[in-house]
């Protein structure tokens, strides 16, 4: 009878085990024939929030919507916590082979952001922000093997963390760039040395000066400054920024104090004078709010004309890869000012901004 027991016990650990480690096997995607993206400007893109939606018809839709209004970039997350949800052992390639997949078909570049930290990773009690030294070689392990699957399919872009120089992105603490650098000097090797054609991508900071003398947001020409200190350049390839215009057009000329779009020439600026001239910058999030009861929105017909004039200004920059702007769309609404990042709207009709784009795209001016 002890032997049974032992049997049934051990029998029900392996069932345990084996759930626990199961991982979804591979889905069969009903893909659209190959499209390429017809545009006059190379640098137009959105940022996309498709990733964890599941619905093949919606991801499909919005991608061909991007590619149809003329952006050939767009930028996406790729969270470990969906991809390694409950151990380091094995993952799980379906939601994220859903969005590349189709993106690919839609003739699209993908930008690949890469952070959000599974549970087993951190803490009890810690927000999907907070990585801990001790688990830098797991996370670098998620992206190398994210760069080894998908930079033959043209993913060569990774992301390496957002904002990094808030409390909340660092996952309730100080921001620290000492931190950060260390992290970039795990990662960096070993990505390169499975995908060498992959570009690591640093920086996608909030932008502006600190906030509660740093403790929630450390201003970005800080931290940037602090990075190099920490000896990061040699571990990223590009730099990512995001570009938000507030409520000044996208010449309005930039300044230490002031959030706007050209604001991305200090960046600049700064690379230079740390002897990074070769490396390219590249825009991740910005553009315009136009909420009719958001104190930091502009009006809808500025937020149009500004939102071309952005795209535009950004073929003046021969540093800048790409201008992917805050947001293609979302499948929810919250009526509220967050819906006016919008280009499109959550039942997929375009927004003004959208159609004024795609025009532009097709003619750029002429």
């Amino acid at each position: 009878m002890l032997i049974v027991r032992g049997l049934a016990g051990a029998l029900l650990v392996g069932l345990l085990l084996i759930q626990f480690l199961h991982l979804r096997g591979p889905r069969v995607l009903d893909l659209p024939p190959q499209q390429t993206v017809v545009t006059c400007n190379d640098r137009i893109g959105l940022h996309t929030r498709l990733t964890g939606i599941g619905d093949e018809a919606y991801i499909r839709g919005a991608l061909e919507q991007v590619r149809e209004m003329g952006a050939p970039w767009i930028v996406e997350l790729f969270p470990w916590a969906y991809v390694q949800p409950r151990s380091r052992y094995g993952y799980d390639w379906v939601g994220a082979d859903l969005v590349i997949e189709h993106a690919r078909r839609q003739g699209l570049t993908v930008v690949a952001r890469l952070d959000l930290v599974p549970s087993w990773a951190r803490p009890a009690n810690t927000t999907d922000r907070y990585l801990a030294p001790d688990f830098y070689d797991d996370y670098a392990a998620y992206v190398a093997a994210f760069a080894e699957r998908y930079a033959p399919l043209g993913v060569r872009h990774l992301i390496i963390w957002n904002e990094p120089n808030l409390r909340f992105e660092w996952g309730e603490r100080p921001p620290d760039p000492g931190a950060y650098a260390a992290l970039l000097k795990v990662v960096y090797p070993a990505v390169k040395a499975v995908a060498p054609e992959a570009i690591i991508i640093a920086g996608a900071l909030s932008p502006g000066s600190s906030l509660e003398d740093g403790a929630s947001r450390m201003d970005d020409m800080q931290y940037l400054a602090s990075l190099y200190d920490a000896e990061a350049g040699p571990y990223f390839d590009m730099w990512a920024v995001h570009a938000y215009g507030g409520q000044e057009p996208p010449d309005a000329p930039p300044g230490p104090e002031r959030v706007n779009f050209r604001r991305i020439e200090l960046v600049r600026a700064m690379l230079d004078h740390f002897g990074d001239e070769d490396k390219r910058l590249i825009i991740t999030e910005g553009g315009y709010n136009d909420h009719p009861r958001w104190s930091a929105a502009v009006r809808p017909a500025d937020r149009v004309r500004w939102t071309i004039a952005m795209y535009e200004q950004a073929r003046s920059y021969p540093w800048l890869e790409a201008v992917a702007l805050w947001q293609h769309s979302t499948p929810f609404a919250t009526r509220s000012y967050p819906d006016a990042w919008n280009f499109v709207a959550p039942d997929g009709t375009p927004r003004a901004v959208y159609l004024a784009v795609q025009e532009y795209a097709f003619a750029c001016g002429a």
